[in-house]
């Protein structure tokens, strides 16, 4: 059942099982202290991403492998659910007020106070990190039988890079396999486009599945 399932995925995801399941471990990477990988797709295939590593995720772990899907989505909004109300309700109400006279200037106000929230290394690289501690110290010495995704960054459109964040994680992931779902277009070698929509970042060094 699982076989005949692949025979329909996405040819990055085909090409990222085949590496993962590699007989000498793991070669998502040809950088031995860099164990990082990104998989790109179309924005408009979310549900069907979201579907094809499901299936992924349970054809690994059915090899003894352990994988932790990590939401960045999520780690946004338990952030936001931690703040003060009066602070989200100033955020929301001056951004009412400006998109009346400027939307862009609303725009530009939110992506100031958002950014709070979701860059730098106290931003939600961090959450990223701890998460990924907690699971390493449950699952010791299986580095080439463990996986991190790290998915639904489309959601934090468009107040999000993901080259900042692969930044803020290096050499914080224990070794372990990370790879990042981006939904975008590539551009060139290794300059991506965030949703279709950013202006190209070329500031990537993960090997690209696309």
């Amino acid at each position: 059942m699982i076989s005949s399932l692949f025979d329909l995925q996405m040819p990055a995801v085909q090409a990222l099982r085949t590496d993962l399941l590699d007989e000498g471990g793991p070669k998502i990477s040809t950088m031995r202290n860099y164990r990082f990988a990104i998989l790109l797709y179309d924005p408009r295939n979310e549900f069907k991403l979201r579907a094809q590593i499901r299936v992924l995720t349970d054809d690994l772990k059915g090899q003894g492998w352990n994988v932790l899907a990590i939401s960045l989505q999520r780690l946004f909004l338990d952030r936001l659910k931690r703040e003060e109300s009066r602070v989200l309700n100033s955020i929301v109400s001056t951004e009412h007020r400006l998109y009346t006279k400027d939307p862009n200037r609303a725009l530009n106000h939110l992506k100031d106070k958002i950014a709070l929230y979701i860059e730098g290394s106290d931003g939600i690289a961090k959450d990223v990190i701890a998460l990924i501690d907690e699971f390493s110290d449950k699952h010791p010495n299986e580095t080439n039988r463990t996986l991190i995704f790290l998915g639904r960054a489309g959601a934090l459109y468009p107040f999000f890079r993901s080259s900042a964040l692969l930044k803020h994680i290096d050499g914080k992931t224990r070794n372990l396999p990370v790879v990042l779902l981006y939904p975008g277009e590539r551009r060139d070698l290794n300059a991506l486009s965030f949703m279709d929509e950013l202006p190209s970042d070329r500031d990537y060094r993960p090997r690209i599945y696309s």
